[in-house]
C-alpha cells in the first residue's frame, strides 16, 4: 500500500511539473497567479515583461503580494511611477538570476558552499543565498533576509522561488 501511494504521488507530482512547464514562460506563470498580481504590476511598470518572456533561462526570485506587501504603500507607488522605471528595473532585476537553478541545484551549491554561495544577479549585483535553521534563504547587501517558501515553478524558459520578502539591491 505504501509503495501504491508512493507512485502515485509521483505520477501526479510529475504530471503537475509536465503542465507547469507546458503553461508557458515564466512570465505567463506569474501572469496565472493571483498571488503574484503586485510583482506583474510592477514588471510593466519596469517594461520589464518582454525581457522576461525571451529565451532565458531565468531563475527569478519572485516576492508574493504580501512581500510587496511588506514596503511602506507610498515608498511602492512611488517606484511604480514612470518617472521611477529604472530604480524599479534595478530592483526588480536584483531578483533574477542568468540560467535555471533548479531547486537540487542551489541544495548542490549549498552543500558545496558549506551552506552558503552568492548568486550573480541581473541587476550587476550579488545575492547570498544561505541555509539557516533548515531553510533556504536569500541575503541581500543591505544584510536582510528573505526565505525561499516554494521551489521549482517551472516556465519554458526558466523557473521560479517563491520568496516571502522583497530583497533590496544597494
Amino acid at each position: 500500500m505504501k509503495k501504491l501511494v508512493f507512485v502515485l504521488t509521483t505520477v501526479v507530482a510529475l504530471a503537475f511539473s509536465q503542465t507547469s512547464t507546458a503553461q508557458g514562460t515564466i512570465v505567463d506563470a506569474a501572469v496565472g497567479n493571483e498571488n503574484f498580481s503586485t510583482l506583474v504590476a510592477a514588471l510593466k511598470a519596469g517594461d520589464l515583461v518582454e525581457a522576461l518572456q525571451g529565451d532565458g533561462p531565468f531563475t527569478v526570485f519572485a516576492p508574493t503580494n504580501d512581500a510587496f506587501a511588506k514596503i511602506d504603500k507610498e515608498t511602492l507607488s512611488n517606484l511604480l511611477k514612470p518617472e521611477n522605471k529604472e530604480t524599479l528595473a534595478k530592483i526588480l532585476t536584483y531578483h533574477v538570476v542568468s540560467g535555471k537553478l533548479m531547486a537540487k541545484d542551489v541544495v548542490a551549491a549549498l552543500k558545496k558552499g558549506k551552506g552558503k554561495v552568492q548568486v550573480e544577479t541581473l541587476a550587476g549585483q550579488t545575492l547570498t543565498v544561505m541555509q539557516k535553521d533548515g531553510k533556504i534563504w536569500l541575503k541581500d547587501q543591505a544584510g536582510n533576509y528573505s526565505e525561499i517558501t516554494a521551489t521549482d515553478v517551472a516556465g519554458s524558459n526558466g523557473v521560479i522561488h517563491v520568496i516571502d520578502t522583497v530583497v533590496m539591491p544597494k
